[in-house]
Protein backbone atom coordinates (compact mmCIF):
# COMPACT_ATOMS: atom_id res chain seq x y z
CA UNK A 1 0.00 0.00 0.00
CA UNK A 2 3.01 1.75 0.27
CA UNK A 3 3.84 2.59 -3.55
CA UNK A 4 -0.16 3.16 -4.19
CA UNK A 5 0.48 7.10 -4.23
CA UNK A 6 3.70 6.67 -6.19
CA UNK A 7 4.34 9.31 -8.53
CA UNK A 8 5.65 8.91 -12.23
CA UNK A 9 8.71 11.07 -12.48
CA UNK A 10 8.56 13.79 -14.75
CA UNK A 11 12.28 12.66 -16.23
CA UNK A 12 10.50 9.98 -17.35
CA UNK A 13 7.63 11.75 -18.88
CA UNK A 14 9.97 14.12 -20.97
CA UNK A 15 11.82 11.74 -22.35
CA UNK A 16 8.55 9.65 -23.71
CA UNK A 17 7.59 12.94 -25.09
CA UNK A 18 10.84 13.64 -27.44
CA UNK A 19 10.53 11.97 -30.82
CA UNK A 20 11.14 8.57 -31.72
CA UNK A 21 10.49 6.54 -34.98
CA UNK A 22 9.03 3.67 -32.76
CA UNK A 23 6.24 6.18 -31.42
CA UNK A 24 3.19 7.82 -32.29
CA UNK A 25 3.96 9.99 -35.35
CA UNK A 26 3.59 13.70 -34.70
CA UNK A 27 1.46 15.26 -37.71
CA UNK A 28 -0.53 17.57 -35.70
CA UNK A 29 -0.24 21.25 -35.74
CA UNK A 30 -2.05 24.56 -33.95
CA UNK A 31 -4.95 24.50 -36.97
CA UNK A 32 -6.13 20.71 -36.58
CA UNK A 33 -6.10 20.91 -32.91
CA UNK A 34 -8.23 23.64 -33.05
CA UNK A 35 -10.64 22.12 -35.55
CA UNK A 36 -10.38 18.31 -33.71
CA UNK A 37 -11.66 20.78 -30.49
CA UNK A 38 -14.33 22.32 -32.60
CA UNK A 39 -15.11 19.11 -33.86
CA UNK A 40 -15.38 16.95 -30.48
CA UNK A 41 -17.48 20.36 -29.19
CA UNK A 42 -19.94 21.48 -31.78
CA UNK A 43 -22.32 18.30 -31.56
CA UNK A 44 -25.54 17.79 -30.39
CA UNK A 45 -24.72 20.40 -27.29
CA UNK A 46 -25.37 23.24 -30.25
CA UNK A 47 -28.91 21.74 -31.35
CA UNK A 48 -29.85 20.05 -28.16
CA UNK A 49 -28.64 21.55 -25.48
CA UNK A 50 -29.88 24.67 -26.05
CA UNK A 51 -33.56 24.31 -26.82
CA UNK A 52 -33.76 22.06 -23.59
CA UNK A 53 -31.78 24.36 -21.21
CA UNK A 54 -34.62 27.78 -22.71
CA UNK A 55 -37.32 25.98 -22.95
CA UNK A 56 -37.32 24.00 -19.61
CA UNK A 57 -35.05 26.77 -17.44
CA UNK A 58 -33.60 29.84 -18.55
CA UNK A 59 -35.76 31.43 -21.34
CA UNK A 60 -33.75 33.58 -23.53
CA UNK A 61 -31.57 34.49 -20.73
CA UNK A 62 -29.76 30.77 -21.76
CA UNK A 63 -27.10 32.70 -23.26
CA UNK A 64 -26.23 33.78 -19.85
CA UNK A 65 -25.90 30.16 -18.50
CA UNK A 66 -23.67 29.64 -21.73
CA UNK A 67 -21.21 32.56 -20.63
CA UNK A 68 -21.42 30.98 -17.12
CA UNK A 69 -20.84 27.32 -18.34
CA UNK A 70 -17.99 28.14 -20.51
CA UNK A 71 -16.21 30.14 -17.60
CA UNK A 72 -16.20 27.05 -15.76
CA UNK A 73 -14.64 25.51 -18.91
CA UNK A 74 -12.29 28.27 -19.39
CA UNK A 75 -10.95 27.83 -15.83
CA UNK A 76 -10.69 24.03 -16.56
CA UNK A 77 -8.88 24.91 -20.28
CA UNK A 78 -6.10 27.58 -19.04
CA UNK A 79 -5.55 24.28 -16.40
CA UNK A 80 -5.60 21.42 -19.06
CA UNK A 81 -3.01 24.21 -21.09
CA UNK A 82 -0.48 24.43 -18.82
CA UNK A 83 0.10 20.57 -18.43
CA UNK A 84 0.09 20.40 -22.41
CA UNK A 85 2.33 22.40 -22.51
CA UNK A 86 4.68 21.61 -19.74
CA UNK A 87 3.93 17.42 -20.14
CA UNK A 88 2.98 16.12 -23.96
CA UNK A 89 2.05 13.41 -24.05
CA UNK A 90 -1.10 11.13 -24.79
CA UNK A 91 -3.57 10.74 -21.79
CA UNK A 92 -4.72 13.63 -20.94
CA UNK A 93 -5.64 13.89 -17.09
CA UNK A 94 -4.26 10.36 -16.55
CA UNK A 95 -0.88 11.02 -17.37
CA UNK A 96 -1.30 14.55 -15.32
CA UNK A 97 -2.33 12.88 -11.92
CA UNK A 98 0.42 10.30 -12.39
CA UNK A 99 2.69 12.98 -12.42
CA UNK A 100 0.89 14.79 -9.44
CA UNK A 101 -1.08 13.04 -7.24
CA UNK A 102 -0.17 9.31 -7.74
CA UNK A 103 -0.35 5.87 -9.65
CA UNK A 104 -3.66 4.95 -7.80
CA UNK A 105 -5.54 8.86 -8.36
CA UNK A 106 -4.48 8.29 -11.93
CA UNK A 107 -6.28 4.49 -12.45
CA UNK A 108 -9.15 6.23 -11.33
CA UNK A 109 -9.35 9.28 -13.44
CA UNK A 110 -7.84 6.73 -16.59
CA UNK A 111 -10.61 4.26 -15.88
CA UNK A 112 -12.91 7.15 -15.32
CA UNK A 113 -12.35 8.15 -18.62
CA UNK A 114 -14.01 5.40 -20.43
CA UNK A 115 -17.20 6.79 -19.24
CA UNK A 116 -16.54 10.07 -20.86
CA UNK A 117 -14.97 8.74 -24.06
CA UNK A 118 -16.09 5.26 -24.76
CA UNK A 119 -19.73 5.85 -23.86
CA UNK A 120 -20.17 9.11 -25.23
CA UNK A 121 -19.02 7.55 -28.29
CA UNK A 122 -21.59 5.15 -27.96
CA UNK A 123 -24.65 7.82 -26.85
CA UNK A 124 -23.43 10.22 -30.39
CA UNK A 125 -23.36 7.19 -32.44
CA UNK A 126 -27.02 6.33 -30.74
CA UNK A 127 -27.96 9.60 -32.14
CA UNK A 128 -26.58 9.51 -35.54
CA UNK A 129 -28.36 6.77 -35.86
CA UNK A 130 -31.97 8.78 -35.37
CA UNK A 131 -30.77 11.77 -37.36
CA UNK A 132 -29.65 9.41 -40.30
CA UNK A 133 -33.23 8.41 -40.84
CA UNK A 134 -34.35 11.74 -40.43
CA UNK A 135 -32.30 13.13 -43.51
CA UNK A 136 -33.55 9.77 -44.98
CA UNK A 137 -37.16 10.33 -44.36
CA UNK A 138 -36.73 14.17 -45.86
CA UNK A 139 -34.45 13.72 -49.12
CA UNK A 140 -35.97 9.53 -49.89
CA UNK A 141 -38.80 8.76 -48.37
CA UNK A 142 -37.57 5.90 -46.51
CA UNK A 143 -36.23 5.05 -43.22
CA UNK A 144 -33.94 2.09 -41.73
CA UNK A 145 -36.97 -0.19 -40.35
CA UNK A 146 -37.07 0.22 -36.56
CA UNK A 147 -35.73 -3.02 -35.14
CA UNK A 148 -32.64 -2.64 -36.75
CA UNK A 149 -32.24 1.09 -35.43
CA UNK A 150 -32.69 0.57 -32.05
CA UNK A 151 -31.78 -1.67 -29.07
CA UNK A 152 -33.61 -4.45 -27.55
CA UNK A 153 -34.76 -2.48 -24.56
CA UNK A 154 -37.19 -0.39 -27.16
CA UNK A 155 -40.13 -0.57 -28.32
CA UNK A 156 -42.32 1.46 -31.10
CA UNK A 157 -45.73 3.17 -30.37
CA UNK A 158 -46.96 0.33 -32.82
CA UNK A 159 -45.59 -2.32 -30.92
CA UNK A 160 -42.72 -3.14 -32.74
CA UNK A 161 -39.80 -4.43 -30.41
CA UNK A 162 -35.65 -3.29 -31.45
CA UNK A 163 -33.07 -5.93 -32.36
CA UNK A 164 -29.78 -3.77 -32.72
CA UNK A 165 -29.10 -0.42 -33.80
CA UNK A 166 -26.97 -0.80 -37.17
CA UNK A 167 -26.22 2.61 -38.29
CA UNK A 168 -24.67 3.02 -35.17
CA UNK A 169 -22.57 0.57 -35.62
CA UNK A 170 -21.73 1.43 -39.05
CA UNK A 171 -21.06 5.25 -38.27
CA UNK A 172 -18.61 3.43 -35.49
CA UNK A 173 -16.77 1.20 -37.70
CA UNK A 174 -16.25 3.76 -40.05
CA UNK A 175 -14.51 6.14 -38.10
CA UNK A 176 -12.75 3.27 -36.45
CA UNK A 177 -11.05 2.24 -39.32
CA UNK A 178 -10.13 6.03 -40.40
CA UNK A 179 -8.37 6.63 -37.18
CA UNK A 180 -6.21 2.98 -37.76
CA UNK A 181 -5.42 4.39 -41.14
CA UNK A 182 -3.76 7.38 -39.12
CA UNK A 183 -4.44 10.56 -37.61
CA UNK A 184 -3.22 12.32 -40.43
CA UNK A 185 -6.06 11.15 -42.80
CA UNK A 186 -8.53 11.60 -39.72
CA UNK A 187 -7.96 15.32 -38.75
CA UNK A 188 -8.29 16.15 -42.28
CA UNK A 189 -11.72 14.52 -42.54
CA UNK A 190 -12.33 16.04 -38.98
CA UNK A 191 -11.04 19.58 -40.67
CA UNK A 192 -13.68 19.42 -43.51
CA UNK A 193 -16.30 18.05 -41.09
CA UNK A 194 -15.70 20.76 -38.94
CA UNK A 195 -15.80 22.99 -41.74
CA UNK A 196 -19.02 22.30 -43.18
CA UNK A 197 -21.08 22.06 -39.65
CA UNK A 198 -19.68 25.56 -38.62
CA UNK A 199 -20.71 27.01 -41.40
CA UNK A 200 -24.26 26.06 -41.59
CA UNK A 201 -24.39 27.38 -37.98
CA UNK A 202 -22.86 30.82 -38.77
CA UNK A 203 -25.48 30.52 -41.94
CA UNK A 204 -28.13 29.84 -39.62
CA UNK A 205 -27.04 32.87 -37.15
CA UNK A 206 -27.07 35.04 -40.05
CA UNK A 207 -30.30 34.02 -41.78
CA UNK A 208 -31.94 33.80 -38.56
CA UNK A 209 -31.34 37.41 -37.13
CA UNK A 210 -33.65 39.09 -39.52
CA UNK A 211 -36.40 37.08 -38.00
CA UNK A 212 -35.74 37.60 -34.38
CA UNK A 213 -39.13 38.84 -32.43
CA UNK A 214 -37.71 41.34 -29.81
CA UNK A 215 -41.17 40.29 -27.60
CA UNK A 216 -39.50 37.08 -27.79
CA UNK A 217 -36.33 38.74 -25.83
CA UNK A 218 -39.22 40.43 -23.38
CA UNK A 219 -38.60 39.75 -20.43
CA UNK A 220 -35.16 38.30 -20.91
CA UNK A 221 -35.60 35.64 -18.09
CA UNK A 222 -38.55 33.59 -16.99
CA UNK A 223 -40.54 35.49 -14.44
CA UNK A 224 -41.87 33.18 -11.88
CA UNK A 225 -45.58 33.67 -12.66
CA UNK A 226 -44.91 32.32 -16.25
CA UNK A 227 -47.50 29.52 -15.28
CA UNK A 228 -47.06 25.63 -16.86
CA UNK A 229 -46.33 24.31 -19.75
CA UNK A 230 -46.75 20.34 -20.75
CA UNK A 231 -44.03 18.76 -22.74
CA UNK A 232 -44.12 16.43 -25.60
CA UNK A 233 -44.22 13.63 -23.75
CA UNK A 234 -46.56 14.70 -21.69
CA UNK A 235 -44.33 16.26 -18.51
CA UNK A 236 -45.66 19.40 -17.53
CA UNK A 237 -43.03 22.06 -16.24
CA UNK A 238 -43.66 25.05 -13.78
CA UNK A 239 -42.02 27.75 -13.89
CA UNK A 240 -42.73 28.61 -10.46
CA UNK A 241 -40.39 26.18 -8.55
CA UNK A 242 -36.71 26.96 -7.79
CA UNK A 243 -34.39 26.20 -11.03
CA UNK A 244 -37.25 27.33 -13.72
CA UNK A 245 -37.30 30.85 -13.69
CA UNK A 246 -35.07 34.16 -13.18
CA UNK A 247 -31.25 33.59 -11.70
CA UNK A 248 -32.14 30.30 -10.39
CA UNK A 249 -33.35 28.86 -14.08
CA UNK A 250 -29.91 30.54 -15.41
CA UNK A 251 -27.56 28.47 -13.02
CA UNK A 252 -29.66 25.44 -13.77
CA UNK A 253 -29.83 26.36 -17.38
CA UNK A 254 -25.65 26.28 -16.82
CA UNK A 255 -25.72 22.54 -15.83
CA UNK A 256 -27.48 21.50 -18.91
CA UNK A 257 -25.53 23.76 -21.19
CA UNK A 258 -22.01 22.47 -19.71
CA UNK A 259 -22.52 19.10 -21.05
CA UNK A 260 -22.48 20.80 -24.53
CA UNK A 261 -18.80 21.95 -23.89
CA UNK A 262 -17.24 18.00 -22.86
CA UNK A 263 -14.68 17.46 -25.53
CA UNK A 264 -12.38 20.17 -25.40
CA UNK A 265 -10.13 18.13 -22.92
CA UNK A 266 -10.05 15.24 -25.88
CA UNK A 267 -7.71 17.69 -27.87
CA UNK A 268 -5.00 17.04 -24.90
CA UNK A 269 -5.09 13.70 -25.62
CA UNK A 270 -3.23 14.38 -29.00
CA UNK A 271 -0.30 15.88 -27.53
CA UNK A 272 2.31 12.80 -28.48
CA UNK A 273 0.94 13.19 -32.11
CA UNK A 274 1.53 16.94 -32.33
CA UNK A 275 4.40 18.81 -33.61
CA UNK A 276 5.69 21.67 -31.28
CA UNK A 277 3.32 20.40 -28.59
CA UNK A 278 4.39 22.97 -25.47
CA UNK A 279 3.33 25.84 -28.33
CA UNK A 280 0.56 24.16 -30.07
CA UNK A 281 -1.32 22.44 -27.34
CA UNK A 282 -2.42 25.33 -25.50
CA UNK A 283 -3.63 27.13 -28.77
CA UNK A 284 -5.48 24.15 -29.86
CA UNK A 285 -7.21 23.79 -26.30
CA UNK A 286 -8.09 27.60 -25.53
CA UNK A 287 -8.82 28.64 -28.91
CA UNK A 288 -11.69 25.80 -29.81
CA UNK A 289 -13.26 26.80 -26.67
CA UNK A 290 -13.55 30.37 -27.21
CA UNK A 291 -14.97 29.41 -30.93
CA UNK A 292 -17.10 27.52 -29.55
CA UNK A 293 -18.33 29.55 -27.01
CA UNK A 294 -18.73 32.39 -29.44
CA UNK A 295 -21.10 29.93 -31.74
CA UNK A 296 -22.96 29.12 -28.23
CA UNK A 297 -23.82 32.46 -27.33
CA UNK A 298 -24.86 33.95 -30.91
CA UNK A 299 -27.13 31.10 -32.16
CA UNK A 300 -28.63 30.70 -28.58
CA UNK A 301 -29.55 34.39 -28.75
CA UNK A 302 -30.93 33.98 -32.40
CA UNK A 303 -32.85 30.54 -31.51
CA UNK A 304 -34.52 32.23 -28.68
CA UNK A 305 -35.28 35.52 -30.69
CA UNK A 306 -37.42 33.76 -33.75
CA UNK A 307 -39.37 31.64 -31.27
CA UNK A 308 -41.09 31.84 -28.03
CA UNK A 309 -39.18 29.48 -25.08
CA UNK A 310 -42.51 27.28 -24.45
CA UNK A 311 -42.25 26.11 -27.82
CA UNK A 312 -38.70 24.41 -27.55
CA UNK A 313 -40.88 22.54 -24.87
CA UNK A 314 -43.47 21.85 -27.06
CA UNK A 315 -41.83 20.34 -29.85
CA UNK A 316 -39.03 18.30 -27.80
CA UNK A 317 -35.54 19.31 -27.79
CA UNK A 318 -33.92 17.30 -30.75
CA UNK A 319 -36.92 18.55 -32.90
CA UNK A 320 -37.01 22.38 -31.58
CA UNK A 321 -34.28 24.37 -34.66
CA UNK A 322 -35.94 22.58 -37.76
CA UNK A 323 -39.26 23.35 -36.36
CA UNK A 324 -37.97 26.84 -35.89
CA UNK A 325 -37.12 27.33 -38.75
CA UNK A 326 -40.25 25.45 -40.55
CA UNK A 327 -42.73 27.22 -38.40
CA UNK A 328 -40.61 31.04 -38.33
CA UNK A 329 -38.32 31.70 -40.91
CA UNK A 330 -40.70 31.48 -44.01
CA UNK A 331 -38.89 30.57 -47.18
CA UNK A 332 -36.01 28.87 -45.91
CA UNK A 333 -37.61 25.40 -44.91
CA UNK A 334 -34.39 24.12 -46.99
CA UNK A 335 -32.86 25.18 -44.52
CA UNK A 336 -33.88 22.46 -41.83
CA UNK A 337 -32.38 19.90 -43.71
CA UNK A 338 -29.09 21.31 -43.42
CA UNK A 339 -29.35 21.50 -40.41
CA UNK A 340 -29.87 17.86 -39.70
CA UNK A 341 -26.52 17.53 -42.10
CA UNK A 342 -25.22 19.80 -40.08
CA UNK A 343 -25.95 17.37 -36.79
CA UNK A 344 -24.95 14.20 -38.46
CA UNK A 345 -21.71 15.81 -39.18
CA UNK A 346 -21.38 17.01 -35.99
CA UNK A 347 -22.18 13.70 -34.45
CA UNK A 348 -19.68 12.41 -36.88
CA UNK A 349 -16.61 14.37 -35.55
CA UNK A 350 -17.74 14.08 -31.76
CA UNK A 351 -17.67 10.47 -32.30
CA UNK A 352 -13.95 10.39 -34.45
CA UNK A 353 -12.37 12.86 -31.41
CA UNK A 354 -14.19 10.77 -28.61
CA UNK A 355 -12.61 7.53 -30.11
CA UNK A 356 -9.25 9.12 -30.60
CA UNK A 357 -9.05 9.93 -26.87
CA UNK A 358 -10.06 6.96 -25.31
CA UNK A 359 -7.27 4.99 -27.27
CA UNK A 360 -4.51 7.34 -26.29
CA UNK A 361 -5.35 6.86 -22.68
CA UNK A 362 -5.07 3.37 -22.96
CA UNK A 363 -1.85 3.65 -24.87
CA UNK A 364 -0.31 5.53 -21.98
CA UNK A 365 -1.66 3.37 -19.50
CA UNK A 366 -0.62 0.32 -21.53
CA UNK A 367 3.07 2.12 -21.82
CA UNK A 368 3.06 2.40 -18.15
CA UNK A 369 2.22 -1.80 -17.29
CA UNK A 370 -1.17 -0.65 -15.90
CA UNK A 371 -3.49 -2.16 -18.62
CA UNK A 372 -2.27 -5.33 -21.39
CA UNK A 373 0.71 -4.23 -23.56
CA UNK A 374 -2.05 -5.08 -26.03
CA UNK A 375 -2.92 -1.62 -26.10
CA UNK A 376 0.00 -0.04 -26.96
CA UNK A 377 0.47 -2.09 -30.23
CA UNK A 378 1.17 -0.26 -32.90
CA UNK A 379 0.56 -0.44 -36.50
CA UNK A 380 3.72 -1.17 -38.45
CA UNK A 381 2.91 1.27 -41.51
CA UNK A 382 0.50 3.55 -39.92
CA UNK A 383 1.93 3.85 -36.36
CA UNK A 384 -1.37 4.22 -34.85
CA UNK A 385 -3.18 2.10 -31.50
CA UNK A 386 -4.79 -0.43 -34.37
CA UNK A 387 -5.33 -3.16 -32.00
CA UNK A 388 -6.71 -1.07 -28.86
CA UNK A 389 -9.25 1.09 -31.97
CA UNK A 390 -10.31 -2.54 -33.24
CA UNK A 391 -11.09 -3.39 -29.21
CA UNK A 392 -13.02 -0.33 -28.18
CA UNK A 393 -14.69 -0.39 -31.48
CA UNK A 394 -16.08 -3.77 -30.25
CA UNK A 395 -16.82 -2.54 -26.77
CA UNK A 396 -18.76 1.03 -27.75
CA UNK A 397 -20.78 -0.65 -30.19
CA UNK A 398 -21.95 -3.32 -28.04
CA UNK A 399 -23.00 -0.17 -25.81
CA UNK A 400 -24.51 1.53 -29.03
CA UNK A 401 -25.96 -1.49 -30.59
CA UNK A 402 -28.58 -3.21 -27.49
CA UNK A 403 -28.47 -0.14 -24.69
CA UNK A 404 -30.70 2.88 -25.42
CA UNK A 405 -28.96 6.51 -25.21
CA UNK A 406 -31.24 7.20 -21.96
CA UNK A 407 -29.07 4.88 -20.51
CA UNK A 408 -25.03 5.22 -21.92
CA UNK A 409 -25.50 9.35 -22.08
CA UNK A 410 -26.31 9.32 -18.30
CA UNK A 411 -22.96 7.61 -17.94
CA UNK A 412 -20.44 10.20 -19.44
CA UNK A 413 -20.84 13.46 -17.55
CA UNK A 414 -19.20 12.37 -14.26
CA UNK A 415 -16.11 11.36 -15.75
CA UNK A 416 -15.36 14.58 -17.44
CA UNK A 417 -15.95 16.18 -14.35
CA UNK A 418 -13.73 14.19 -12.17
CA UNK A 419 -11.17 14.99 -15.11
CA UNK A 420 -11.60 18.99 -14.52
CA UNK A 421 -11.25 18.18 -10.54
CA UNK A 422 -8.06 16.75 -10.94
CA UNK A 423 -6.67 18.60 -13.61
CA UNK A 424 -6.91 21.77 -11.79
CA UNK A 425 -6.02 20.49 -8.26
CA UNK A 426 -2.63 19.33 -10.02
CA UNK A 427 -1.71 22.49 -11.59
CA UNK A 428 -1.08 23.26 -7.90
CA UNK A 429 0.25 20.46 -6.71
CA UNK A 430 2.84 20.91 -9.78
CA UNK A 431 3.65 24.90 -9.05
CA UNK A 432 4.23 23.63 -4.90
CA UNK A 433 6.46 20.48 -6.14
CA UNK A 434 8.08 21.32 -9.28
CA UNK A 435 8.21 25.11 -9.33
CA UNK A 436 11.49 25.50 -11.72
CA UNK A 437 10.07 23.09 -14.24
CA UNK A 438 9.72 24.81 -17.41
CA UNK A 439 6.34 25.83 -19.06
CA UNK A 440 5.69 27.43 -22.23
CA UNK A 441 1.88 28.24 -20.74
CA UNK A 442 1.31 29.31 -17.38
CA UNK A 443 -2.38 29.05 -15.97
CA UNK A 444 -3.02 32.68 -14.44
CA UNK A 445 -3.76 33.71 -10.80
CA UNK A 446 -2.80 30.42 -9.04
CA UNK A 447 -4.14 28.98 -6.93
CA UNK A 448 -7.61 31.49 -7.88
CA UNK A 449 -8.40 30.06 -10.98
CA UNK A 450 -7.53 26.18 -9.98
CA UNK A 451 -9.55 26.57 -6.97
CA UNK A 452 -12.61 28.52 -8.69
CA UNK A 453 -12.21 25.39 -11.48
CA UNK A 454 -12.53 22.75 -8.91
CA UNK A 455 -14.96 24.57 -7.25
CA UNK A 456 -17.57 24.92 -10.22
CA UNK A 457 -16.90 21.36 -11.09
CA UNK A 458 -17.35 19.80 -7.25
CA UNK A 459 -21.09 21.82 -7.78
CA UNK A 460 -21.79 20.53 -10.98
CA UNK A 461 -20.85 17.10 -9.62
CA UNK A 462 -23.06 17.17 -6.66
CA UNK A 463 -26.20 18.36 -9.04
CA UNK A 464 -25.95 14.85 -11.04
CA UNK A 465 -28.47 12.62 -9.71
CA UNK A 466 -28.29 9.56 -7.80
CA UNK A 467 -28.44 7.43 -10.48
CA UNK A 468 -25.43 8.92 -12.03
CA UNK A 469 -23.72 8.27 -8.38
CA UNK A 470 -24.13 4.41 -8.88
CA UNK A 471 -23.91 3.74 -11.58
CA UNK A 472 -19.67 5.47 -11.18
CA UNK A 473 -19.39 3.93 -7.96
CA UNK A 474 -20.02 0.44 -9.98
CA UNK A 475 -18.02 1.16 -12.68
CA UNK A 476 -14.97 2.25 -10.09
CA UNK A 477 -15.57 -0.57 -8.22
CA UNK A 478 -14.55 -2.85 -11.08
CA UNK A 479 -11.79 -0.41 -12.20
CA UNK A 480 -10.13 -1.12 -8.62
CA UNK A 481 -10.52 -5.38 -9.56
CA UNK A 482 -8.63 -4.54 -12.34
CA UNK A 483 -6.07 -2.37 -11.14
CA UNK A 484 -5.44 -4.57 -7.61
CA UNK A 485 -5.54 -7.87 -9.73
CA UNK A 486 -3.85 -6.48 -12.83
CA UNK A 487 -2.01 -3.15 -12.68
CA UNK A 488 -0.31 -3.06 -9.32
CA UNK A 489 1.81 -6.48 -10.29
CA UNK A 490 2.20 -4.78 -13.80
CA UNK A 491 3.12 -1.40 -13.15
CA UNK A 492 6.64 0.15 -14.24
CA UNK A 493 6.70 3.21 -12.30
CA UNK A 494 6.40 0.68 -8.88
CA UNK A 495 9.53 -1.00 -10.18
CA UNK A 496 11.54 2.09 -9.95
CA UNK A 497 10.67 2.72 -6.81
CA UNK A 498 13.12 0.66 -4.40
Amino acid sequence: MGKLFVKKPLSILLSEASESDKGLKRTLGAGSLIALGIGAIIGAGLFVRTAAAAGQHAGPAVVFSFIIAAAGCALAGLCYAEFASMIPIAGSAYTYSYATMGEFIAWIIGWDLVLEYALGAATVAIGWAQYLNKLLEKTVGWTVPYQWCHSPFETSDAGVHGIMNIPAIFILLLLSLLLIRGIEGSAIVNNIIVIAKVAIVILIILLGWQFINPVNHTPFMIPENAGTVTMHNGTVVDYSKYGFHGISGVLRGAGVVFFAFIGFDAVSTAAQETVNPKRNMPIGILVSLFVCTALYILFSYVLTGIAPYQDFLKEGGEASVAYVIDKYMVGYGWLSTFVTVAILAGFSSVILVMLLGQTRVFYSMANDGLVPKVFADLHPKYRTPYRSQAMFFIFVSLFAAFVPDSVVGDMTSIGTLFAFVLVCLGVIVMRKTDPDLPREFKTPWVPVVPIVGTLFCVTMIFSLGWENWTRLIIWLLIGFVIYFGYSVKHSKTRKLVK
